[in-house]
């Protein structure tokens, strides 16, 4: 299977960080199991210096919850901080490359929490298909490498 390519934008390093693991998980279970499909991760991070650019092949969505206050829903869905990333998405078609989306953001924010990525899942007519906490666990690097995995087969497969 051809490298799985993920674009996410990262503002205080936790999806910064969480995307290095990711990485480092998926060449650790490259490099162990080579007879296995378990492809490796290709990573590009956005940020507000990034010039849009049509993507040409299909890609996973990572990105963290930033708002402006309020309770996520009447008040305080403005986002602060990844304009750039949306910007980025909506350039060129990209959406139409948009394999998933994966949210990240802090539990303690109850129906804020990943609503960033809920808003570009729709945006990019995609789905939600995995979230973590802030910089995620061991465990999260794990369960969203096999999830994208399954997404990315089940997609060439279309």
């Amino acid at each position: 299977m051809d490298p799985l390519y993920c674009l996410y934008i990262s503002i205080s390093g936790n999806t910064r960080s969480f995307m290095q693991r990711l990485k480092e998980y998926a060449l650790q279970l490259h490099t162990i199991n080579p007879d296995q499909d378990y492809p490796l991760i290709d990573l590009k991070e956005i940020s507000d210096q990034s010039i849009p650019t049509r993507e040409d092949r299909p890609f996973f969505v990572f990105v963290p919850t930033y708002l402006d206050g309020g309770n996520g829903f009447e008040t305080g869905t403005t986002e602060v901080m990844t304009n750039s990333f949306g910007e980025y998405l909506l350039d060129g078609d990209n959406t139409d490359l948009v394999m998933g989306v994966v949210g990240s953001g802090n539990k303690n924010f109850n129906e804020q929490y990943c609503l960033t990525a809920r808003k570009y899942a729709k945006e990019c007519h995609s789905e939600v298909i995995g979230d973590y906490e802030l910089r995620g666990t061991d465990e999260d690097i794990e369960r969203i490498y096999h999830q994208l995995v399954q997404v990315a087969k089940n997609y060439r497969n279309k």
